[in-house]
C-alpha cells in the first residue's frame, strides 16, 4: 500500500529528525509522495529531495507559515512553491528574524522564573534550524524543570502562561499572497485550531478564500472520522481543495509517525492531481 504525506517537519524548524532521516521513515511507512513543509524555511527540501531519489519518492516542495488572522495565530501550508524565489525567501527571512527576536525574550522571562537557560543552550538544540518555542521546550525537559515538552508548553510557553511573548506575524492575506506569488497552492493547515465548531470554520474559510486560500487540510493525525468528513464537505461545498499529512516532528510528538499519523491517518493520492493542476495554474497566472 502507498501513501502520502503532505505534512511533515526536520531538523530545518522543530523537527528532531533531518530530512534525509524524514525521507527514510516514509520509505519505511511506504509513503510514495511528500511534502516537506518546515516553519518558516524551505532549507530542507534539496536534502530531502537528494536522499528521496534512492527510494523513488517524489518531494514536493512545501513550507508551513504562520500568520495572524482576527486576533489568532493561524498556519498556512505551500505547497509546489518555487523556493528559489528570492522575494518568497526575503519573507520567509524576515519571519524567521522575528523568531530569533522573540526568543531572548522568553528566554528572560523564564530566568525571573528563577529556570536557569541561557540563548546558547536553545540554539544548541535548534542547531541550523528555523528557532521556535518546541526548542526552549526541550532544553526545559533537557534541564528536568518540566517532564515534557507538553508541560513545558502548558506551564511557560503557550499564549497566557507565564512565559509566553507574542510574535509579530505577518496578516494571513499576504501569507497566502506570498505562497501564490512564488507559484504554490495555499492551504489552511489543521483548521480546527482556527476555529472550534464546524459553522464557525465555515465562515473563515470563506473568508480566507477571499484572501485567496485554495485547499482546507481535511487529512490530518488528530482528526476524528467525523472531522474528517465534515471538512470534506466544505472543500466541496465552497470549491476548495483537499490537503492531508500527519503534521509529524518526531521526539516531540512521539504518537505521530511519517504517513500513518496516530495510526489511522491515509491520505488519498487522488488529491495530489488536483493540487498539481492548481498549481500550474497559478504560475501561469
Amino acid at each position: 500500500m502507498s501513501r502520502i504525506d503532505l505534512h511533515l517537519h526536520s531538523t530545518y524548524s522543530d523537527g528532531s529528525f533531518s530530512p534525509t532521516e524524514v525521507v527514510r521513515r516514509a520509505h519505511h511507512s511506504q509513503v510514495t509522495t511528500l511534502a516537506l513543509t518546515d516553519h518558516d524555511t524551505t532549507d530542507g527540501i534539496i536534502e530531502a529531495t537528494d536522499s528521496a531519489r534512492e527510494y523513488h519518492i517524489e518531494v514536493i516542495p512545501g513550507v508551513e507559515i504562520s500568520s495572524h488572522y482576527r486576533e489568532k495565530e493561524t498556519h498556512i501550508l505551500g505547497y509546489f512553491l518555487d523556493y528559489h524565489n528570492v522575494q518568497f525567501q526575503e519573507h520567509l527571512t524576515a519571519l524567521r528574524n522575528s523568531r530569533h527576536e522573540r526568543i531572548p525574550k522568553i528566554i528572560h522571562r523564564l530566568n525571573t522564573l528563577g529556570l536557569s537557560l541561557s540563548y546558547d543552550d536553545v540554539t544548541a538544540v535548534a542547531g541550523h534550524g528555523s528557532i521556535g518555542r518546541p526548542h526552549i521546550a526541550q532544553v526545559l525537559v533537557d534541564k528536568q524543570y518540566v517532564r515534557n515538552v507538553n508541560e513545558a508548553f502548558s506551564q511557560y510557553l503557550a499564549e497566557g502562561a507565564s512565559a509566553y511573548v507574542a510574535r509579530t506575524l505577518p496578516d494571513v492575506a499576504d501569507t497566502i499572497r506570498w505562497i501564490q506569488d512564488a507559484g504554490g497552492v495555499a492551504s489552511l493547515a489543521h483548521p480546527s485550531w482556527v476555529r472550534n465548531t464546524v459553522e464557525e470554520l465555515r465562515i473563515a474559510c470563506q473568508e480566507l478564500q477571499d484572501f485567496g486560500l485554495q485547499a482546507i487540510e481535511v487529512y490530518y493525525s488528530s482528526h476524528s472520522t467525523r472531522q474528517t468528513s465534515d471538512y470534506l464537505n466544505m472543500t466541496r461545498s465552497l470549491g476548495l481543495m483537499a490537503t492531508g499529512g500527519s503534521d509529524f516532528h518526531g521526539k516531540t510528538k512521539p504518537d505521530i509517525e511519517v504517513g500513518v499519523g496516530k495510526g489511522k491517518l491515509n491520505v488519498p493520492k487522488n488529491i495530489l492531481e488536483e493540487l498539481r493542476n492548481c498549481a500550474e495554474k497559478t504560475r501561469k497566472n
